[in-house]
């Protein structure tokens, strides 16, 4: 418990100062993760945790600037198969083969991307550049996170084909933020990953193989649990949103059994052992003299253009994907 204790109030200044609800998790997930690395690693990475943790939002930011950014954050693996979806390639080629790029990006990429994000990683790694090392590794974890959320893998991903529209940030946002402090985030060092795309389908598919609860659960819950308590309203600033009451949601993460947090740690481990693995395929280089880079022109552009459109939200591409616990409530 005391341990415990010590990682919640080392965490509590990041806890208490985060706004925006849908991103809390995922900048969670990619803190703590730096906590699993080796000694060779965890330096680097704690002198930049505030940019990590920061910056693990960018690619749900770059959804309103990208139109390709949506699909790399989920795979409507329904579409495809039934569990154990064993006629789906988990190789980008096989898979282009078989469904067509097109089809692909229409239904999620973020397995495959996940995949192309260790390689662009460990070039980073090996040419020992600072600003790509800082900037992957924030996304990467993002997109690990994703990978870790049942709602991440369907077409129904907020309830809208069952009538439960807005489950994905309860599920996601509203659970974590009421209950996360008491979650325990010790969860051991670090691992080389040997197959990492064995690893990441692994993923995918225990993500998959939970929906039904996820689904399940909250609609039998709605069905049986008092109207008048299920909502709640809640001011922040001048703001007054609905949600799920803190009476509700504790009875729906009850009822999982602790899904949510079993799902944030394997986000955390998972993060920690790819970011581990890049770092080995790349030679293991020292992290202490690395080279900070100017951004170019271009980088410098496309910065700004993403910013801009994430501060006028005038559209989001693919998949709903709620910022906070509120939007989308029955």
């Amino acid at each position: 418990m005391k341990k415990r204790l010590a990682v919640f109030l080392l965490l509590s200044v990041f806890y208490f100062s985060a706004n925006a609800w849908g991103f809390w998790a995922h900048q969670r997930i990619n803190r703590i993760a730096v906590f699993l690395l080796p000694p060779e690693m965890i330096a680097f990475y704690k002198e930049n945790i505030d940019f990590i943790t920061e910056h693990a939002v960018d690619p749900d930011k770059r959804r309103y600037a990208i139109a390709d950014e949506a699909p790399r954050h989920y795979i409507d693996l329904d579409h495809y198969c039934i569990l154990p979806c064993d006629s789906m390639p988990h190789r980008w080629n096989d898979a282009v083969a078989k469904y067509s790029e097109d089809t692909l990006k229409s239904y999620g990429i973020v397995p495959w991307h996940i995949q192309l994000m260790m390689f662009r990683l460990t070039d980073a790694f090996k040419a020992k550049d600072k600003n790509r090392i800082l900037k992957l590794s924030a996304e990467i974890g993002h997109y690990i996170a994703d990978s870790n959320v049942p709602l991440h893998t369907t077409e129904n991903y907020n309830g809208q084909l069952t009538d439960q529209k807005g489950i994905h940030g309860f599920w996601e946002s509203r659970i974590p933020e009421l209950f996360a402090e008491d979650y325990d985030y010790f969860i051991g060092k670090a691992e080389f990953v040997a197959k990492p795309t064995d690893r990441i389908w692994k993923i995918i598919l225990e993500s998959h193989s939970a929906l039904d609860t996820v689904l399940g659960f909250e609609k039998k819950l709605s069905q049986t649990f008092p109207s008048d308590r299920m909502y709640a309203f809640d001011t922040r600033g001048v703001i007054t949103s609905k949600m799920y009451s803190q009476e509700y949601t504790a009875a729906y993460s009850k009822m999982m059994d602790g899904m949510v947090e079993r799902r944030m740690r394997s986000s955390i481990k998972m993060v920690a052992d790819i970011w581990f693995t890049c770092w080995v395929n790349a030679g293991s280089p020292d992290l202490t003299n690395t080279e900070t880079k100017d951004l170019s022109a271009q980088e410098k552009e496309e910065a700004e253009a993403e910013e801009k459109a994430w501060k006028e939200k005038k559209k989001q591409y693919g998949h709903y994907h709620p910022e906070n616990g509120t939007e989308g409530a029955k």
